[in-house]
């Protein structure tokens, strides 16, 4: 008897900034354990960093170090789809079809277009607006299953899943799988060192709230050092009121596997102090061997560029399948081959 096959899994990062500490704890530490378990795709969404103004140069060399990030954190070429967004031209292509599907109050309704849009002044670019239907595009044509995605982006999700049912609706069942969200139990939503309120950002105006993945260990022990922690000096997990000590005390549980409880057990008399040293500690452990790798992998992208043509091609092949499905339904004229 065949073994059933496994289930389809979907994950991105946009190459808009430097990757982070809290990119690593949120998803590529688990990306790493996933991909044995599903079949995985995991990419860099640079049409989607492109939504806002870009240096040219900036944004090639982000993309290329965000995949050498992904593999120099453990995940696979050899056990899953590793590829760039825009080597896989079917992804705009439906993201087309799926806006002639959308509904303008459901894309104004998207609380990130209304957060992102402000900063823009009058001149907001439509992909700013548009860009949840090239992310609905992404999940749907790769019949996904299940996308890791923090609580700030299942609101896109949603928008997903509707667009899936609308679609499946007009056009037969069998043509979208209905995609759920799948969110790690630790880890998911590290938190900015110098405002615990806002997530830890590729983007953040302050240098010293978030943590790179290519900052030295000296650069890491400084800006956890300067971290906001909290009144008082008690260290116990409230994170309504104590969320600096909270956040720390998430990066030590997500990186090492432990509960959040044993972990303050461990501190019962301590100060702050102890928490920020031992949790830059911890940090510079778990990042010094990725900034290494990824640093080698950079010095001749020759492999990377390998490894990235083979999984477009792999993608592309997936990709299609759906495209041509979903362009027969709607009674497109199929290019003969």
């Amino acid at each position: 008897m065949n073994a059933s096959p496994k289930e389809v899994m979907l994950s991105a990062v946009t190459p808009s900034g430097l990757l982070t500490l809290g990119n690593y704890l949120g998803a590529l530490k688990n990306w790493a354990h996933l991909q044995n378990d599903y079949d995985c795709l995991f990419f860099a969404v640079d049409l989607h960093a492109i939504t806002t103004k870009q240096d040219p140069k900036e944004l090639r060399d982000r993309t290329y170090r965000a995949l050498a990030n992904y593999i120099a954190a453990g995940v696979d070429p050899d056990h899953c789809t590793l590829f760039i967004q825009s080597h896989v031209p079917e992804h705009a292509e439906l993201a087309w079809i799926l806006n002639c599907h959308t509904y303008m109050g459901e894309l104004s309704r998207m609380t990130q277009y209304k957060d992102k849009s402000t900063k823009e002044g009058q001149s907001i670019p439509v992909g700013l607006f548009d860009y949840p239907v090239l992310m609905a595009s992404d999940i749907l044509l790769y019949q996904t299953n299940l996308v890791p995605v923090g609580e700030d982006q299942k609101q896109h999700l949603e928008l997903t899943r509707d667009l899936a049912i609308r679609m499946n609706h007009h056009f037969d069942e069998d043509l979208f799988q209905v995609p759920e969200v799948f969110i790690p139990p630790v880890g998911a939503r590290i938190m900015s060192l110098q405002d615990p309120l806002a997530k830890m950002s590729k983007s953040d105006s302050d240098p010293h709230g978030s943590v790179y993945l290519s900052d030295s260990d000296d650069q890491i022990r400084k800006k956890i050092k300067r971290a906001v922690t909290d009144s008082g000096s008690e260290i116990i997990d409230d994170e309504q009121n104590k969320p600096g000590v909270h956040n720390l005390l998430t990066i030590q549980a997500a990186i090492t596997g432990k509960k959040i409880s044993e972990i303050v057990t461990s501190y019962a008399g301590k100060q702050y102090g102890h928490l920020k040293v031992e949790t830059a500690e911890l940090v510079v452990q778990a990042l010094k061997p990725i900034r290494e790798k990824s640093e080698e992998m950079l010095k001749d992208k020759t492999t990377l560029d390998t490894l990235l043509k083979k999984g477009a091609e792999s993608a592309s092949k997936r990709a299609a399948k759906t495209l041509k499905k979903v362009q027969d339904r709607m009674g497109l004229v199929l290019k003969k081959s």
